[in-house]
Order: structure tokens, then sequence, then C-alpha cells
């Protein structure tokens, strides 16, 4: 069973930074696409940052310059570096991993994390 372990949540203030983990099961990691999602109260899941098997990355407008994805296949780890943290980047943020397209449209077969709660404090 392929599972996906996300930490590294938690409060901080305005401006402060947070290292979110995404442990993956097994040796399907290396081999698949990520993406770091979030997902506020009342509002749709959104895409934070995706990277390719290979280390290609892309960011959504809202986290450019801020937020940096990175994994580390020895060890089946993913990463999401976020600094300079707002407020509205109030969310659960998940993981998941799986093909490039389906990582960047959120649909078709994906394995998700449960999810870690980032709280930015004004």
């Amino acid at each position: 069973q392929v599972q996906l372990v996300e930490s590294g949540g938690g409060l901080v203030q305005a401006g402060g930074s947070l290292r979110l983990s995404c442990a993956a099961s097994g040796n399907f990691f290396r081999d698949n696409a990520m993406g770091w999602y979030r997902q506020a109260p009342g509002k749709q899941r959104e895409l934070v940052a995706s990277i390719t098997s290979g280390g290609r990355t892309k960011y959504a407008d809202f986290v450019k310059g801020r937020f940096t994805i990175s994994r580390d296949n020895a060890k089946n780890t993913g990463y999401l570096q976020m600094d300079s943290l707002k407020p509205e980047d109030t969310a659960v943020y998940y993981c998941a991993t799986g093909g490039y397209l389906e990582i960047l449209i959120m649909r078709g077969r994906m394995t998700w994390g449960q999810g870690t709660q980032v709280t930015v404090s004004s």
C-alpha cells in the first residue's frame, strides 16, 4: 500500500517560515511527479507547486518567489519550503504523487497524503 505522510505544519507569525515534508513509502516516489496543494476553509483545493520526477518545478503565481518545492529521491521525500508567509497562506496543505498531467489538473490516478495544518497569524 502506497502512503504519503506530511509533516512540518504549525502556527507561525506573518513573515515567518515553515518547511513541509512529504515522506513516501515504497519506491514509486522517484518515478512520479509530486505536487503540493492547499485548501482553506470554504475554498476549493488548489495547486501550490509541482515538481517532475526529473526536478522541473512550477509554481502558482500567489507563491512565486516565496515558496520552494524540492525532492530527495534517495530519501523518498518531498519538501515545500515556505518563506515570507502571509495570513492568506493559512490552509491545510497536502502532498500528492502521480503522473505530471494528473498533478497539474488534480485529477486521475493520484496518491494523497492526509494533510498538515499551516496557520499564519497577523
